[in-house]
């Protein structure tokens, strides 16, 4: 069964930075597809924000957070991460870890990630 579980939401004041942290279970980083998406207040999709493909190893970001958001992986603890910085209240919203079995960035398909963590808030202050 895999599993997605997040960490480290919280309230920042703009400019400061929050790292998240997905802990994973049931699936491997080598074949499954690993991502942030979030979700803003009214907005009715969730937007797929950072990305790392396990076909190719690159990470892959949203034009709203490239510069400022890095996603990163460590296998030994099947955990991956979100670290934020730069944090403006635009980024306030609920954030999901998730993977996906086909391996590709799925930042922007339809459908959606196979698999989605619960959410954690983040909340940015000016």
């Amino acid at each position: 069964e895999v599993q997605l579980v997040e960490s480290g939401g919280g309230t920042v004041q703009a400019g400061g930075s929050l790292r998240l942290s997905c802990e994973a279970s049931g699936f491997s980083f080598d074949d499954h597809a690993i991502a942030w998406f979030r979700q803003t207040p009214g907005r009715k999709e969730r937007e797929g924000i950072a990305c790392i493909s396990s076909w190719d190893g690159r990470a892959y970001y949203s034009d709203s957070v490239r510069g400022r958001f890095t996603i990163s992986s460590d296998n030994a603890k099947n955990t991956f991460y979100l670290d934020m910085t730069n944090l403006k209240s635009a980024d306030t919203a609920v954030y999901y870890c998730a993977a996906d079995g086909t391996g590709l960035n799925f930042l922007t398909r339809p459908d959606g990630p196979d698999y989605l963590g619960q959410g954690t808030q983040v909340t940015v202050f000016s």
